[in-house]
């Protein structure tokens, strides 16, 4: 039974606090889940102390990739890099785009404005364009120059 379960985690400081990140992955669980493809089941306990206080989060998480493509460390690296990711896309669509200040509550209105949101940052990105605010600024200003990159010249 140890051969299926898998354990590992890192030690991180920054930002005045200290991170002890656990990931445990299994594959027990599979024949009970009622999930179609999942090969592991991971438990994530993550380990802050910051000014002398200590919280503890625990999240859990399924994957479809295997043992042999990745182990516990590749799992709780790409954990890591996923939160990364999460917090740079809302942190620009809220900081550029103003999302949180957004009064569109109805409907799917809030949806349809995050997905035009993300494929707006999303092209800027496939442009090579690294700074997003500056970007719409400079597109705000000329529309023009904007829809003719689109292939739209005579919007």
């Amino acid at each position: 039974m140890e051969a299926e379960r898998e354990a590992a985690s890192t030690l991180g400081k920054g930002h005045g606090r200290v991170e002890h990140r656990r990931l445990i992955t299994t594959t027990m669980l599979n024949k009970h889940l009622d999930w179609p493809g999942v090969k592991q089941a991971c438990k994530i306990v993550r380990t802050t102390t910051q000014k002398g206080e200590t919280t503890t989060v625990v999240a859990y998480a399924i994957s479809s990739v295997g043992r042999d493509r990745a182990g516990a460390s590749q799992l709780l690296q790409w954990n890591r890099g996923h939160w990364g990711i999460e917090n740079r896309l809302h942190w620009v669509r809220d900081e550029s785009f103003g999302e949180d200040r957004c009064r569109v509550r109805t409907a799917s209105a809030p949806q349809i404005l995050a997905g035009i949101r993300n494929i707006a940052i999303n092209w800027l990105r496939s442009q090579g364009i690294d700074t997003i605010a500056e970007a719409l600024r400079e597109n705000a200003w000329n529309p023009q120059r904007f829809f003719a990159k689109l292939g739209k010249p005579n919007l």
